[in-house]
């Protein structure tokens, strides 16, 4: 079966697995109402990069409407990268507003198709990860997206308890139902092929058991990335042929860094973590450019069209930016925590990163290493002239010289760890921020 049942995880992933197991489709209803399907329209499309397609969308409302049933939506999990952060949940705030309007979300954990590797962008094949890998992402996946998805209305499931049970002859046929050519309509596998890199024929069978899940829940909607195109266009090419009503594609656009330039990555420190303390989290978020104000808004919140269509106008009439920035961290600081840490985290963003004190543009200090130190880092400060020397700096932490994120910083502290985007000033005029 697809039930992993081993040491910690038993407990955990069970509880996720059962507890929801004979959740029924009938519609549970928000306060006693059910917003109509052009309403649920607005709410679904917001921020979306692309919906194919809207007409069939809203068809789907429309008939869920009248059934009072809701709809299956499908989320497909590759356990091969587990941290969770802003640029991943997008995805997840957005089926989190539909499970407010009332409809199932399913989590499909693929430990089956993670045993292949989703080949999507890769110039060559994936290393297929082991049973051990698999089962603990997974469990670190159940952690993280109940942070975002409601899990009284999510049923999580493994592809494996389908996926294993097909026999060759059921493999054949499920092959029968797609083209090398069209296979070769994927960018990644073009490519590969132009180039001669090799294309294992089982890499042709990700997308096809990937599509193969929406068969089996009999998926309404599918969401994902726009780097998921093709896979979940796979799902309504194949439940065509199978005679099954095709599922939604509902794609979701990638999410920009703090930086404002990248994809949010760990790799490039430009994230903004789920489970990183309210104080990080609201500074990152104060710290994103301008121009992606209202792309957050829409991506990272769950706020109505309604109130983003205010904050437009607000920013369009000349509304101070960092005003309407310092709302949007408050929203989504409190999305991942208590009002109680918010508050906290608002007080110490004011003390230490106030504009009154920091200029705009100040110098970045790249550090390397995770665990990096005040003590590592001034030998960095010698090099761009900062200080002169380390007994430079020892005397001016003495002398209360020294502040991190405004506050004095005394010689037991030398060895505090730094954190990206954390604020160094040293003496009066001279700051420098860090950037992991």
């Amino acid at each position: 079966t697809g039930v992993f049942l081993f040491n910690r995880n038993i407990l955990v992933l069970s509880k996720f697995l059962i507890k929801r197991a004979n959740m029924d489709n009938t519609i549970i209803r928000r306060d006693g109402i059910m917003l109509t399907p052009k309403e649920q329209m607005r709410i679904i499309c917001k921020g979306v990069h692309q919906c194919v397609s809207e007409e069939e969308l809203l068809e789907k409302l429309e008939k869920s409407y009248k059934q009072n049933r809701s709809l299956t939506i499908k989320l497909g999990l590759d356990p091969s990268a587990p941290d969770i952060h802003l640029g991943h949940a997008v995805v997840l705030r957005k089926i989190r507003q539909m499970q407010e309007l009332g409809h199932k979300a399913v989590i499909v954990i693929g430990d089956f198709t993670g045993k292949i590797g989703d080949p999507t962008g890769k110039s060559k094949g994936r290393v297929a990860l082991t049973d051990e890998q698999v089962k603990e992402n997974a469990l670190t996946y159940c952690e993280q997206i109940f942070k975002i998805l409601d899990e009284e209305k999510t049923i999580v499931k493994f592809n494996s308890e389908w996926l294993s049970k097909l026999n060759f002859e059921d493999v054949i046929k499920l092959a029968g139902t797609t083209t090398v050519a069209r296979m070769l309509e994927r960018d990644d596998f073009y490519n590969r092929y132009k180039n001669g890199v090799p294309i294992g024929i089982h890499e042709f069978f990700y997308p096809l058991m990937q599509a193969y899940d929406s068969i089996e829940l009999k998926a309404d909607m599918e969401l994902g990335g726009t780097d998921q195109t093709f896979n979940i266009l796979m799902g309504r090419t194949l439940q065509k042929a199978l005679k099954q009503e095709q599922q939604i594609a509902l794609f979701m656009p990638i999410l920009e860094g703090i930086d404002g330039v990248e994809k949010m990555s760990k790799s490039l420190g430009n994230y903004i973590g789920v489970s990183e303390s309210a104080e990080v989290m609201f500074k990152k978020v104060m710290e994103i450019p301008d121009n992606l104000i209202i792309k957050y808004y829409e991506l990272t919140t769950d706020e109505h069209p309604d109130e983003i269509d205010r904050i437009k106008l607000e920013l369009s009439s000349g509304v101070n930016p960092r005003d309407i920035k310092f709302g949007l961290a408050k929203i989504v600081t409190a999305l991942y925590h208590t009002g109680e840490d918010v508050q906290k985290a608002i007080d110490y963003y004011e003390m230490a990163f106030s504009k009154k004190s920091i200029p705009d543009d100040i110098p970045i200090l790249l550090i390397e290493l995770e665990e990096d130190t005040l003590n590592d880092v001034i030998p960095q400060l010698i090099r761009i002239e900062f200080i002169k020397s380390k007994s430079e700096f020892y005397r001016l932490v003495k002398q209360g010289g020294i502040q991190v994120n405004g506050e004095k910083i005394a010689e037991d502290d030398m060895g505090m760890v730094l954190y990206n985007l954390d604020v160094i000033k040293i003496g009066k005029k001279k700051f420098v921020k860090i950037n992991k």
